[in-house]
């Protein structure tokens, strides 16, 4: 667990590089030379994106002949979203409570 809590990858998909890059996974899995035709970006470029990715654990690869190929670390997926779903129901709970101290009349708040 990071410093912020589980949260982590959600740090790495900040940079809109790394964001385009992992949306594109999302769709397929790709090579560095096929996610570098997509981007206005070199091929050591989406590279290092990947690495940081994969680091961050979002992206995994495998060898294909003489090649990587990149998709989306499902684990990686689920623990984000895990994250996110529970920031969700905080934030919802948080509503809730505060609906439920709230006056219910804003007249009687003046009186």
């Amino acid at each position: 667990m990071g410093t912020y809590g589980d949260g982590e990858g959600l740090g790495l998909l900040g940079d809109a590089t790394r964001r385009a890059i992992f949306e594109l996974l999302a769709r397929r899995p790709r090579s560095v030379g096929e996610l570098a035709e997509e981007l206005p970006i070199s091929r050591p470029a989406v590279s290092q994106h990947l690495r940081v990715l994969k680091e961050g654990g979002l992206v995994v690869d495998q060898a294909e002949g003489t090649r990587r190929v990149y998709r989306l670390n499902p684990d990686g997926v689920t623990a984000l979203r895990a994250y996110l779903e529970r920031i969700w129901d905080d934030a919802l709970t948080a509503f809730h409570k505060a609906a439920e101290v709230a006056p219910d009349d804003p007249e009687q708040e003046n009186s």
